[in-house]
């Protein structure tokens, strides 16, 4: 199939897209990357009357890392690849948990043209990077001709594919904040096969001091309506990393608990939650065994034999768990 009757505009500057989205937005559509947003239209699960293609923007095509108020952010620009991030060394040393679940982004050939914006905007349950907005504290900032505002991952996501966001707003940049240096990041999930949506995924902030464990954040994939994030911090707080295997039964009861997936065609609900609750035990054990040398993110090459995902080369395999 192919779109219902559409007008596309292509706007070269901010000011013309908020003019337009201002005069049509309503029944209008924006267009980045399209990796989403074109097939929904092809399959006419949505009809707009008109597609802005922000693509020719300019001064949204931003990726770098800054220093606000002596703390260090990323800033990424609505129109800035999932694969420019992905393959940043600087936004990697930053913030690692943002490359480590690019990587599970579909395929290469998405990546190099899906926005990391757009995914945000999109507000998939099943998508990535709604999790690690969310999971990492960071925010958008959305324009429109009646003003600028900033809004955070938990105001700015009300349920699945839906946003608090306005219809002639346009959000110019996602910030993500960078980790601090005892932080050590994960992420894992598994799917039915290498780039559809996950069954079930996890993403962790593990904060330690020395061999003590002082905090655990956990984000998820594919099993809440939202990205809504799981704070185990009080629960583990002391624990020593060397007690890994039994914490890890911990984290996983209390992930089963928090969450409440739905079920359909490719899981049931009980096997989501099992699947998670699989996923953060395993999780939390990889980031207790990294050693911690290279600071933010030293779990990000250090899969084991009991991870359920296995990153080969420029994609990604998974294996049942």
């Amino acid at each position: 199939m192919k779109p219902s009757p559409l007008r596309i505009h292509r706007p070269t500057t901010v000011d013309e897209t908020l003019d337009l989205l201002a005069a049509r937005g309503d029944t209008g559509k924006i267009l980045a990357g399209g990796q989403s947003l074109v097939p929904v239209l092809n399959m006419r699960l949505a009809a707009p009357s008109d597609l802005f293609d922000i693509t020719s923007v300019v001064g949204i095509d931003e990726l770098e890392v800054s220093d606000a108020d002596g703390s260090e952010e990323i800033c990424v620009g609505a129109s800035v690849t999932h694969r420019r991030v992905e393959r940043s060394a600087e936004v990697t040393r930053a913030n690692p948990l943002l490359g480590e679940a690019l990587r599970f982004v579909a395929h290469p050939a998405v990546r190099n043209r899906g926005t990391t914006v757009g995914s945000i905007a999109h507000a998939d349950p099943n998508g990535e990077m709604p999790m690690v907005l969310a999971l990492t504290g960071g925010r958008i900032e959305a324009r429109s001709r009646r003003g600028e505002r900033t809004l955070g991952a938990e105001e700015l996501n009300i349920g699945p594919l839906e946003t608090s966001l306005e219809s002639d707003e346009l959000i110019t940049r996602a910030i993500f904040p960078a980790l601090s240096a005892g932080s050590r990041t994960g992420f894992d999930e598994l799917a039915r096969r290498s780039g559809d949506y996950a069954l079930a995924g996890v993403g962790m902030i593990l904060d330690v001091d020395g061999e003590t464990v002082t905090g655990l954040r956990c984000g998820f994939v594919s099993v809440t309506d939202v990205p809504d994030i799981l704070d185990l911090g009080e629960a583990v707080s002391g624990a020593r990393l060397s007690d890994a295997s039994e914490v890890a039964a911990t984290v996983a009861e209390a992930a089963r608990d928090f969450i409440d997936p739905g079920g359909d065609i490719h899981a049931s609900a009980d096997y989501r939650r099992h699947l998670a609750g699989v996923i953060a035990s395993r999780l939390f054990r990889r980031l207790c065994r990294s050693d911690g040398a290279s600071g933010r993110g030293t779990a990000a090459d250090s899969r084991g034999e009991d991870s359920p995902v296995v990153t080969t080369g420029d994609d990604t395999e998974r294996r049942r768990a």
